[in-house]
């Protein structure tokens, strides 16, 4: 078939070379096609003015607005010492507010002739500040004449509704625009993917009309009408694939795993000091069902913090051990394989001694595999998974080296997924005779939405209830630049927490050392309240170096204080996190390692330093770590914004709800979701540009069914061509993206 020529076009034949080579390294457009896919961000009415007075800071914007006053002004510089100097300060206003632009030196003659009071014209530019008003300093500006005059302007504006584009300084909306007229005509050649069935169905409008009505609408109805549409492109092509990725995972053989009647599950189950929730059960049982079938199981487990995802998946490892398989575990960082690794080892106490005397008759060998081993150690590990002699592997991602060789690989559990792409889960999954059953783990918890889009090859199970006798956990925002001695209380708290015979972590943003410190020698006195130089914004974030420092000194003065960071060599990290878990160290200074995985019950305090540095999901995360025993939890969230700004805002949100759902629709609402759906799955993120994964929930699910019934009916999409050039497309971004990341 002819694969729409006049869509992949490249856009430097159409539009010359040097604009093409601004959109393509700019906005990443090559193609006609491409530029057709780069949607208006908003619309203005020519009628009606944008909103001046709520400009976002530091953004490049494009506002439509009216010239209320121009006053050029002279004055004396090094440059011109005789005050010949120029500056040409305009004012223009939109109804709700107004905003200056400057023009200096001899960029001033031609707006001073053409900005005369009265006239409406388009502006854009970078927002910043000066004298405390907003103003866009040599804005790049087009004309908007009468009716009368330039017909064409006003013709290539759509009429009414005046479309704006996500825009670059070197290209500002109003060319964006030119362009996209240019290639309008080619839209009517785009080939429709969605089947006709489906569009008529739900009564869209054709592929070639959504190009034209959002380009250039004429009414509020058409631009609906487009978005629509096109809404549906982007979930239905997405879900397409990830449903053929569901359905040639079920073509795939593998060895069904049965646990064994009397075997090490049960001897394990046995010797369980508790009984599961009915969470942990119910998922457990979806987990054995899937191992029970001959083709590969591709199942998300999500649980909140604490929730025993851990013993779950432990549970679904030694069935497929019962079963004569192997299973591993696979965790992004060194500091956790070896908190798994030690806690697999205490769970399953004399199970994990297979081979050696004293190890129960169902026993296993539980197996470490990390980059920083010595060869000897490294050697005897990997001669245990070649002959089978472990049926327990826990380690990082060197399990995906070429190297590592596994007697029957049954499983493969991977812990916090937002760390490992698709491709490393497949290169593991390479290493079996067959495919391997995959479970992925992970303790952020996801939007039902997300979890369809960007896990969308994977079934779903939920862990939603606490074991019981975890510990509630209070947090508060401590606002350490309006009230210091709330951050002087802050410390007594973790003082008393001490003396009660506890433990407390202190989360700092940066290390601290040479290599991350942006002003070298700064010291921060931060910690004891007193105020950074310039505001919460301008200074680095805090660092636990120096943070730990002025601790010991100052407010903790007489407690043991110790650092954990990312640069530390693995033995010291290991030696400080088991004095910190035996209870010898009072308070551990981190970054963030301690997010995930780490175990201390006797932990009940976290003061987190710059916590509107984090992530609402990050911070939900780490106040995970406290109130893992029978003493509740106290999370400090310590922070130098003021009261009314979105951080502060964002803070108050943790610190209210501890339904880690509710806050990560709220992170989704308050970050782009590319952020979200990059982190998870490559690919994602490129592909939905009017798709919003929150709000456009019904969508997606529709869409999933709709993909499904679509793909069950003919995998190969043999009838629908044209679904299959967008897939092409779709998974050509997805493959380059692997390169990039590469």
């Amino acid at each position: 078939m002819d694969l729409v020529p006049a869509l992949q076009e490249p856009l430097k034949k159409v539009l010359g070379p040097a604009t093409a080579k601004v959109m393509a390294e700019h906005l990443g457009l090559h193609t006609v096609g491409d530029l057709l896919h780069h949607y208006p961000r908003r619309y203005e009415e020519r009628g009606q003015l944008t909103h001046l007075a709520d400009l976002p800071m530091d953004e490049h914007v494009t506002v439509v607005a009216q010239v209320a006053d121009a006053r050029l002004h002279t004055f004396a510089s090094s440059k011109a010492p005789r005050g010949k100097g120029q500056r040409l300060e305009v004012t223009i206003t939109d109804g709700s507010g107004r905003l200056q632009l400057v023009f200096f030196g001899n960029g001033v003659h031609k707006p001073h002739k053409e900005l005369l009071p009265g006239t409406r014209a388009m502006f854009a530019g970078k927002v910043s500040v000066f004298n405390r008003r907003l103003q866009l300093a040599h804005p790049a500006y087009e004309l908007l004449r009468g009716d009368t005059e330039g017909e064409e302007t006003v013709e290539s504006w759509a009429g009414a509704l005046i479309p704006l584009y996500p825009a670059t300084a070197k290209l500002e909306s109003w060319k964006l625009a030119k362009a996209i007229q240019t290639v309008l005509p080619s839209a009517q050649e785009a080939v429709d993917p969605l089947p006709d069935s489906l569009r008529e169905g739900r009564g869209l409008v054709s592929l070639p009309e959504a190009l034209l009505k959002i380009h250039r609408p004429h009414t509020k109805a058409d631009i609906e009408d487009a978005r629509a549409r096109l809404k549906w492109d982007e979930a239905f092509v997405l879900q397409v694939a990830l449903a053929r990725r569901r359905h040639a995972e079920t073509q795939l053989p593998a060895v069904p795993r049965k646990p064994g009647p009397d075997g090490l599950l049960t001897a394990f189950d046995d010797r369980l000091p508790f009984t599961l929730t009915d969470g942990q059960q119910r998922v457990s049982r979806e987990i054995f069902d899937d191992l029970a079938t001959d083709h590969p199981m591709h199942r998300l487990l999500q649980g909140e913090v604490g929730s025993g995802k851990t013993l779950v998946a432990l549970r679904a490892m030694l069935a497929v051990v019962d079963s004569g398989g192997q299973a591993v575990m696979l965790a992004p960082t060194e500091v956790l394989a070896q908190q798994h690794h030690r806690s697999v080892v205490e769970m399953m106490g004399e199970l994990a001694e297979g081979g050696m005397l004293g190890g129960a008759e169902h026993a296993t060998k539980v197996v470490l595999l990390t980059g920083s081993m010595g060869a000897a150690a490294r050697r005897h590990a990997l001669l245990d998974l070649a002959t089978g002699e472990a049926g327990i592997v826990i380690g990082t991602h060197v399990l995906i080296e070429d190297k590592v060789q596994f007697h029957d690989l049954g499983l493969v559990v991977v812990d916090e997924q937002h760390r490992f792409g698709v491709e490393q889960r497949d290169a593991l999954r390479g290493k079996g005779k067959q495919p391997p059953h995959l479970l992925v783990m992970t303790a952020t918890p996801i939007p039902r939405t997300v979890a369809m889009t960007v896990f969308g090859d994977l079934e779903t199970s939920v862990l939603d209830q606490l074991p019981a006798g975890r510990s509630p956990i209070a947090s508060h925002v401590v606002p350490a630049a309006d009230k210091p001695h709330f951050l002087a209380r802050a410390w007594e708290r973790v003082r008393e927490e001490v003396s009660n015979g506890h433990q407390a972590y202190v989360v700092c943003p940066r290390i601290g050392d040479e290599d991350d410190d942006p002003k070298k020698g700064a010291k921060k006195k931060a910690a004891q309240g007193e105020p950074p130089e310039g505001d919460a914004e301008k200074r680095p974030p805090l660092a636990v170096l120096d943070v730990a420092e002025q601790l010991a000194k100052g407010p903790l003065q007489g407690l043991k204080v110790e650092v954990l960071h990312g640069r530390m060599q693995p033995d010291d990290k290991d030696a400080v996190m088991r004095r910190f878990a035996a209870g010898e160290t009072d308070v551990l200074v981190a970054t963030t390692v301690i997010e995930v995985g780490v175990n201390v019950p006797n932990a009940t305090a976290m003061v987190i330093m710059d916590a509107d540095r984090f992530g609402v999901s990050q911070l939900h995360q780490l106040r995970g770590r406290v109130g893992r025993g029978s003493a509740p939890g106290l999370c400090l969230l310590v922070s130098e914004m003021p009261e009314a700004s979105a951080a502060r805002q964002r803070l108050n949100a943790v610190a209210s709800t501890r339904d880690g759902f509710e806050l990560s629709r709220i992170d989704l609402e308050q970050r782009r979701e590319g952020d979200v759906l990059g982190q998870a799955q490559s690919g994602a993120r490129t592909s939905l540009r009017v798709l919003a994964v929150i709000e456009d929930e019904e969508i997606i699910a529709e869409a999933r069914q709709e993909a499904a019934a679509v793909v069950a009916a003919d995998p190969e999409l043999t009838g629908l061509p044209g679904l299959r050039t967008a897939l092409e497309a779709l998974l050509d971004d997805e493959r380059e993206q692997y390169l990039e990341k590469g």
